[in-house]
């Protein structure tokens, strides 16, 4: 789980006490909460913001290396990184080296295509892994499920393509796309019972790939609320441990979840290049792996930029969505 403790208020509002009327916390208002995450924010928005950057200059520099003579040497590599750079800032991301088509056109595309498969997977992940997550994330299930949860997570999501395409193919008889047809014209919503079938097995196949990262999340941050000190200082001020667990445990699993969210997003990714791969999906993950195959690298790095770019911002949503449970859930 994400470190989402600096500056933020450990207090309680004060309306427990223990058997010698003290309380064990010190009291916030709002306001002080708001500063705080307002201060909270600036740093993770500078942050990316250094974290974009970087973004540029690699893809920048990935696309250089399409430039003619940028093999020559250094000084004709940083040349060319520095005149792709100019090029970046006015918006010119290159062209293929394969087709001739400008890098923008191919972005377009492609782009929507598989963001609309990320974000179908994304449904999916928080469906299963959300549960999955709670119910191994705490005492005894945790430490049971521990073992089987951690290797079907670490399963190559290629061998769950294969897996689905396996079962949908041969046992429920469902269309696989196989060579250059189907589904390289499917559009994002599908038309008929036909085209939902082969648009879910992808689906599926980047969802639970999500769903890995999602439960993996909320088991880190279960454990890690498991063993907080102010539960036993909520113990002994008179709470239940259902109310302890409802009213501050899970606000904090669930930011666990929040402030994982860029990590869930790399995951949708990853599993996006090989599901589009593996099921003929013709989006920007696919392209991406036939681009590095074929060292087109205007096409490469745009892709890249991109990918990373949507992770960061998801991230910092993340992080920042999951900073006020942390701050009211962390001590009552």
């Amino acid at each position: 789980m994400a470190d989402l403790n600096q500056g933020a208020p450990k207090d309680c509002n004060g309306r427990r006490k223990d058997v010698n009327g003290r309380t064990d916390c010190v009291v916030y208002s709002r306001g002080q909460i708001g500063d705080s995450m307002l201060r909270f924010m600036l740093r993770e928005a500078g942050r990316t913001g250094l974290g974009l950057i970087g973004a540029v200059l690699l893809a920048a520099a990935i696309s250089a290396l399409a430039v003619p003579g940028a093999g020559d040497g250094l000084w004709h590599f940083l040349v060319a990184w520095g005149r792709t750079l100019d090029a970046f800032a006015h918006l010119n991301l290159g062209q293929s080296a394969m087709t001739g088509v400008p890098a923008r056109e191919e972005l377009a595309t492609r782009l929507p295509l598989t963001l609309g498969l990320v974000l179908e997977g994304l449904v999916v992940a928080l469906l299963v892994g959300i549960p999955v997550g709670f119910l191994f994330g705490a005492g005894p299930a945790r430490r049971a499920a521990a073992p089987l949860v951690q290797v079907l997570s670490a399963a190559p999501i290629f061998c769950a393509g294969l897996a689905l395409a396996f079962v949908a193919a041969d046992l429920l008889h469902w269309p696989v796309p196989r060579g250059t047809g189907d589904a390289a014209n499917l559009m994002l919503i599908p038309k008929d019972a036909r085209e939902l079938e082969i648009l879910l097995l992808p689906v599926l196949t980047v969802g639970l790939s999500g769903a890995a990262a999602a439960q993996l999340a909320l088991r880190r941050a279960g454990a890690e609320s498991a063993r907080q000190p102010w539960r036993a200082q909520l113990r002994r001020m008179g709470l239940g441990a259902w109310e302890i667990e409802t009213v501050y445990g899970v606000p904090r699993i669930f930011a666990g979840l929040l402030a994982d969210f860029g990590e869930v997003m790399l995951a949708l990714f990853s599993a996006a290049a090989v599901a589009e791969w593996v099921f003929n999906y013709a989006g920007a993950a696919d392209l991406f792996v036939k681009s590095v195959a074929l060292h087109d690298w205007a096409i490469v790095s745009p892709i890249l930029l991109s990918f990373a770019g949507l992770t960061m911002i998801a991230d910092l949503l993340g992080r920042c969505a999951a900073y006020p449970l942390v701050a009211t859930g962390a001590a009552p």
